[in-house]
C-alpha cells in the first residue's frame, strides 16, 4: 500500500534511499505515465524506493488570479501514483511558506534530508524554488556535491506534439474527447460521491444523480454522452450527463454534474460514481420555462442514445 506524506519537515522516508519523480501530474496523461514507469525500474535497479513529490494545490492554480481547470482530483492523482508502484507519496502543501523556500533549501531539506534522493527525475521544463530561481543546472551541480543524480526525462510525442496537461484542457475544452483520449492513455472521467439534490429532474421525468465537484474546476460544461461506472465497476452504464449552474431552474453558483441513467432503476445516493464522457451534445443553455427544458431534455436523450449505440426510440418522451 502505497503511503502519503504532507509536510517539508520530518524524519526521512526513505532510510535506503530513493528514485523519485517531481512535479504538478494533474490527470497523469502519459507523459507523466512515462516518468513514473522510468522511476519504478531504476528504483528497482537501484534496490531503493519509489516515489513521488507532488503539490496541492497545483502550482499554476496557486498563482493565477483564475479558476484552473483540472484533470484530476486529489483522490484520483493519488490512486494514479499507487498504480504506477509508487511506494510513497510527499504531497507537499503549495502555500507562502513553500514558495519562500529557496531551491537549494528545497534540495537539502526535501531531496537529501527527507527523502534521501539517489535519482531525481524531471520534465525538461521542470523549475522550483523561490521565484522559480532553480533549474536542471542547479539540480545537476547539488546532485554532484549531495550524492544524487539528476535526470531528465525526454517528453512524450503524440502526433508531433509534446503530450501535456494543457494540451489536453483545450482538447476537452473543445469537446475532443477522442482526441484527449490517446494523450490521457484513458478516457476522461470525473469521479465523486452521489449527493442528494432537490429531485427536480425526477419531476421532469429524468431522475439525476448529482456529484458536487467541491473546489475542483473542470475543463468541460454542457450536456454530453456518458457512460458511467457505479463503485469500482468499469464505465459501461449509458446515461446522459449535465455539468454547469442550471441556468433554468434553481441556478446554482458552483457546477454540478448531474447524470441520467439510461433504464436504470436503483438508489445511488452515498456511492461513488465515475463519469466517462463519451460525446458533448451541446453547450448549457437557459430555457423560457420547464417545457422547453423539458422538450430538449428528451431531444438530449435521444441523441445520446444514438451516439451510445442503443435505440433511441427507447428514449423517455
Amino acid at each position: 500500500m502505497m503511503r502519503l506524506s504532507r509536510d517539508v519537515a520530518g524524519p526521512c522516508l526513505a532510510p535506503c534511499g530513493s528514485v523519485m519523480a517531481i512535479g504538478a501530474f494533474d490527470g497523469l496523461h502519459r507523459g507523466h505515465q512515462a516518468l513514473l514507469t522510468q522511476v519504478r525500474e531504476r528504483a528497482k535497479q537501484l534496490d531503493c524506493s519509489p516515489l513521488v513529490v507532488s503539490f496541492e494545490p497545483l502550482p499554476r492554480a496557486f498563482f493565477s488570479r483564475d479558476p484552473l481547470p483540472r484533470l484530476s482530483s486529489v483522490r484520483e492523482k493519488l490512486r494514479g501514483f499507487a498504480a504506477a508502484g509508487m511506494e510513497h507519496t510527499l504531497l507537499l502543501r503549495f502555500n507562502k511558506a513553500l514558495t519562500a523556500m529557496s531551491a537549494e533549501d528545497f534540495v537539502r531539506r526535501v531531496l537529501v534530508e527527507r527523502l534521501a534522493a539517489r535519482e531525481v527525475w524531471v520534465g525538461a521544463d521542470f523549475r522550483f524554488g523561490h521565484k522559480r530561481a532553480g533549474d536542471m543546472a542547479l539540480l545537476e551541480q547539488m546532485g554532484a556535491q549531495l550524492g544524487f543524480a539528476a535526470c531528465t526525462m525526454p517528453a512524450v510525442q503524440l502526433d508531433g506534439a509534446r503530450v501535456s496537461a494543457s494540451r489536453v484542457r483545450l482538447l476537452l475544452a473543445a469537446g475532443e474527447f477522442a482526441g484527449a483520449e490517446p494523450l490521457l492513455g484513458r478516457p476522461f472521467v470525473i469521479e465523486g460521491k452521489v449527493d442528494y439534490g432537490k429531485q427536480l429532474g425526477r419531476a421532469l421525468g429524468y431522475p439525476t444523480a448529482n456529484i458536487h465537484l467541491q473546489q475542483r474546476v473542470s475543463p468541460v460544461h454542457g450536456v454530453f454522452a456518458v457512460r458511467v461506472g457505479l463503485g469500482e465497476g468499469e464505465c459501461s452504464w449509458p446515461g446522459v450527463a449535465s455539468l454547469g449552474v442550471r441556468p433554468t431552474v434553481n441556478e446554482v453558483s458552483a457546477p454540478l454534474l448531474e447524470v441520467h441513467l439510461f433504464d436504470f432503476d436503483g438508489d445511488l445516493y452515498g456511492q461513488r460514481m465515475a463519469v466517462e464522457f463519451v460525446a458533448k451534445l451541446r453547450d448549457e443553455q437557459k430555457f423560457d420555462g420547464l417545457e422547453a427544458l423539458k422538450t430538449q431534455m428528451a431531444a438530449d436523450a435521444r441523441m445520446a442514445r444514438e451516439l451510445l449505440g442503443m435505440n433511441p426510440r427507447l428514449a423517455q418522451e
